[in-house]
């Protein structure tokens, strides 16, 4: 890129850094510069701006009636500097040539950034052409150790064990370098059924970084609607509020701010590789707000500060997406590096099969939203109940779910437990459905029904299906047999059915219905129902 020397400037606005580490310069360029794309002239000025920023190279501004304002066409894209604002982008269109975001202006920069009110820049790689009357080249000088934290990210960030780790250094690393902040926040966001995202919040005079999870129901809270995060995450950019100088509250959380003694505040979004925006930000209570090179250094390292973060954003996330999908035993396993076919073990486990009744005739006479709904409240209060008594929930096949209680081969505290945590899981079903029907009883809905059957055996706990698209469950027939045992709740009139095996192991007495035939298999089984069960009608 061609641009012209620094000269005895006239007219310069100057923000510089306590020491000189980081300034700003925004001066005039004595001659004629003139920009092409696409052999067009974008821009001709006499009146060109450099701007010169730290170790960023210089950027030309142009007065915008010097500027082909016809050619440009304002996007959607968003960026934020915490010196001068939020800037829009333009995409450049000559003829059937397009160049995206090729330039940008401010048109609202924060107060004390006025001077670049009105005036276009260009991105070098997007100009063909540079027309100086002086040339000089300039190469973009390396991030070098004159910026601390940088320094600190690379050489010991990496000793983090987490985010709230992470963040903990962070302040330390700050505060050795002399940033004065009352108050940090950062809030990344997940991929969860249950949750929107995690906060990591400091305040001055506390010794601990508060870790919290943000549900999604904030995201309807008045809270949420009238903060700053909401532009963030929407694309905004960032946000910088000066807390002294009178400026309007147009964020209630500046006047709590304020009335603790806050003098600056600042959000930004941290932005990690596949574009996922989160937020960090940042208050203090000293007179004048912020330093310009504190901001500055901050500013220039959030990028590898965001990368930082996501490593352990990603393994949570994979952590949060194998336990949803596989189940807390089954995805950690895999993440424990169980991903080949074949990779598995033999367990001894409690086979917990239940399904619901009716699926089809229902499936027919409702709407799908309807039949979802209805699918859905009984694996809530069914499934649900298993996870609520320490079982492994496997697989959904259709209108079914597969769940195991594991427990050790020849611990018999270890099997007898875990009959007990699945009788628990039945009942808590039973009585969780029975006050649900009651309620779709008095509501004119479909009521639930249901079977259960609970075997034990020894399964394999491992990974089959193709070389490509694996699947981590239980095979053998223990599992095949306790699908069986289910399916004869229906025939039978109940709808809990326990295996002999199963009963023999738990140490407690229940009722024989007699020994029945189980489809596929070459031998009767002794059924039961628990000693607690007074069902006795069809289903």
């Amino acid at each position: 890129m061609a641009i012209i020397d620094s000269i005895q400037p006239q007219n310069v606005a100057t923000t510089e850094a306590a020491g000189g580490e980081y300034s700003i310069t925004f001066e005039p360029v004595h001659g004629r510069v003139k920009a092409k794309v696409a052999g067009k002239v974008v821009a001709d000025s006499q009146m060109t701006m450099l701007l010169t920023e730290g170790r960023l190279v210089p950027v030309y501004y142009f007065d915008r009636q010097d500027v082909r304002m016809d050619l440009l066409h304002a996007n959607e894209k968003t960026s934020h500097c915490p010196f001068r604002g939020n800037p829009t982008y333009y995409d450049i269109h000559i003829d059937e040539h397009q160049v995206p975001s090729g330039a940008w202006s401010y048109e609202s920069p924060y107060p004390e950034s006025d001077y670049v009110k009105d005036y276009v820049a260009f991105y070098a790689d997007c100009v063909d052409e540079w027309l100086v009357e002086k040339k000089v080249e300039h190469e973009k000088e390396s991030i070098s150790s004159n910026n601390p934290l940088i320094n600190w990210l690379v050489l010991d960030a990496w000793q983090a064990q987490s985010i709230a780790d992470l963040v903990a250094r962070l302040l330390q690393a700050l505060q050795a370098m002399d940033v004065a902040i009352s108050r940090f926040a950062l809030i990344t966001r997940t991929l969860h059924p249950q949750l929107f995202g995690s906060s990591y919040r400091w305040e001055k005079g506390s010794d601990n970084v508060l870790e919290g999870t943000v549900g999604y129901e904030v995201l309807q809270s008045d809270q949420y609607l009238n903060s700053p995060l909401l532009p963030i995450f929407e694309g905004a950019g960032g946000v910088r509020r000066r807390l002294d100088n009178g400026s309007t509250d147009d964020f209630p959380v500046l006047k709590d701010i304020r009335d603790a003694g806050g003098t600056d505040y600042v959000a930004m979004p941290l932005i990690y590789s596949d574009g996922q925006v989160n937020a960090i930000t940042l208050a203090t209570d000293v007179s004048g707000g912020f330093l310009t090179g504190d901001l500055g250094r901050i500013n220039e390292a959030l990028p590898l500060l965001a990368r930082l973060i996501e490593v352990f954003a990603q393994r949570e996330k994979s952590k949060t997406l194998l336990t949803t999908y596989l189940g807390e035993q089954s995805g950690q396993r895999v993440l424990d590096g169980l991903v080949k076919r074949g990779d598995g073990e033999d367990i001894y486990a409690v086979i917990w099969f239940c399904d619901l009744r009716e699926s089809s005739g229902l499936a027919a006479s409702m709407t799908r939203a309807r039949f979802l709904q209805h699918l859905n409240a009984f694996f809530d209060n069914v499934v649900g109940a298993v996870l609520e008594n320490k079982g492994e929930v496997l697989r959904f096949i259709g209108d079914a779910a597969l769940a195991i209680f594991p427990f050790q081969e020849l611990d018999d505290k270890s099997r007898k437990l875990a009959c007990q945590n699945a009788l628990a899981a039945a009942l808590d079903a039973l009585n969780s459905i029975a006050k649900l029907n009651a309620i779709s009883h008095d509501t004119g809905l479909e009521a639930i029904g249901f079977g259960i059957g609970l075997h034990l055996g020894v399964v394999t706990y491992g990974n089959i299906g193709t070389s490509s698209r694996l699947e981590f469950t239980v095979i053998g027939a223990a599992a095949n047999e306790a699908a069986r045992i289910e399916s004869l709740c229906k025939s039978l009139g109940h709808q809990v059915l326990l295996s002999e095996e199963f009963v023999s192991a738990c140490g407690e007495s229940h009722c024989s219905v007699g020994k029945h035939s189980l489809r596929g298999t070459q031998r009767e089984f002794e059924l039961f129902i628990p000693h607690w069960s007074n069902d006795q009608s069809p289903l």
